[in-house]
């Protein structure tokens, strides 16, 4: 199937411009994944901490929760992940990037957890980030 989708809860938000999609599936390509599918769902900090308090047992906000829902790794990834668009004005702000490009950073990092990276330890987040720096720049 090979299936990328974007979800927009919040209409006050833009949905995904081409330039998002394009590059996600430069990325997914690169990454020589094979996809079932993944849906990408943009949604509000109230949204997205509701999620991450019922299904995580964690009550503080986040940028994104992913969900792998295949039933063993050798399988196409099947995936949902959830974006707090509020989250990623915030982080873009506070690290003085474009809302863009941190949609993006946070859009890979989700795909990388999926592949297997962590972010546990501080020589795993500087792996992640390393990761994260090569696929913003494809």
């Amino acid at each position: 199937m090979n299936t990328i989708n974007y979800y927009n809860y919040d209409q006050s938000n833009p949905t995904i411009e081409n330039e998002i999609v394009t590059w996600m599936e430069r990325c997914t390509l690169n990454l020589g994944i094979a996809i079932e599918q993944i849906n990408y769902v943009f949604c509000t900090d109230d949204e997205l901490l509701a999620i991450n308090i019922e299904y995580l047992n964690h009550d503080y906000y986040t940028d994104i929760i992913t969900f792998d829902l295949r039933d063993s790794i050798n399988e196409p990834i099947l995936a949902d992940l959830y974006i707090s668009l509020d989250r990623v004005k915030e982080n873009a702000q506070t690290n003085n990037v474009s809302n863009t490009l941190e949609l993006k950073r946070v859009m890979i990092h989700g795909i990388l957890h999926i592949c297997g990276y962590s972010d546990k330890t501080p020589e795993n987040v500087i792996i992640m980030r390393e990761k994260e720096n090569y696929y913003i720049n494809l």
